[in-house]
């Protein structure tokens, strides 16, 4: 695929992270009281604010206050960062993606949701040096579903729209790439396609994503 800026997300596109996020979050809900499924988490990946957050909880009787979703909210990264974050590798793919991208003199971003702090814990140093700029939630008002993550890295990569693709796993993430006015590649490691319409193409594994981005046969 011809473009020229493309911006990858983190969690569930470079690295095969998102079951050991949602069992974090399963078993710091657990402790308040509260089931959810991986499936419940994967819909609302990325989504990591109150306002956004909210129909996960009144779907299961809870009117969160922003206290209790504070509280949350850090025992999870407590979990996750004790538990989990050792265990955390790119998708086998990733890195040869990558590498041929900037081979081809794209200008590649991150652009995730997550804390600074969590990307550093789970980030491979090896592959910070593909990327031109690393957009994480803490560097913009409001995270997806909303556009700002993306229109930020537009702006610091001084990115035409029409030259910039973005590739997601997650109906937030996707909808804040469209919302932005950006082309959205969706790869389906965490959900189902039909959870991924809004996104203008569907891949259904790294393998697919690769040839798509690389122009490889299929």
């Amino acid at each position: 695929m011809n473009k020229d800026y493309i911006f990858f997300d983190l969690d569930g596109v470079v690295l095969d992270s998102m079951p050991y996020h949602a069992k974090a979050w399963i078993e710091a809900f657990s402790q308040f009281g509260l089931k959810f499924t991986e499936e419940e988490i994967y819909l609302h990946e990325g989504a990591i604010e109150l306002e956004t957050a909210k129909s996960l909880f009144l779907k299961k009787g809870i009117n969160p206050t922003p206290e209790f979703f504070e509280k949350a909210f850090k025992l999870q990264k407590i979990i996750f960062k004790k538990k989990y974050a050792p265990l955390i590798k790119p998708f086998p793919e990733i890195p040869e993606i990558l590498e041929k991208l900037n081979k081809y003199n794209k200008k590649l971003a991150l652009v995730t949701s997550s804390h600074k702090e969590i990307f550093e814990e789970v980030f491979p140093k090896s592959l910070k040096p593909f990327f031109s700029i690393i957009i994480t939630g803490d560097l913009v008002k409001r995270r997806k579903p909303y556009p700002d993550p993306y229109l930020k890295a537009l702006e610091l990569l001084h990115a035409q729209k029409e030259k910039s693709l973005v590739i997601e796993n997650a109906p937030a993430g996707i909808l804040s790439a469209k919302q932005a006015g950006l082309r959205c590649i969706a790869i389906a490691t965490t959900l189902p396609k039909e959870k991924l319409i809004l996104a203008d193409l569907i891949a259904k594994n790294h393998k697919e994503l690769k040839k798509i981005l690389l122009n490889e046969k299929q």
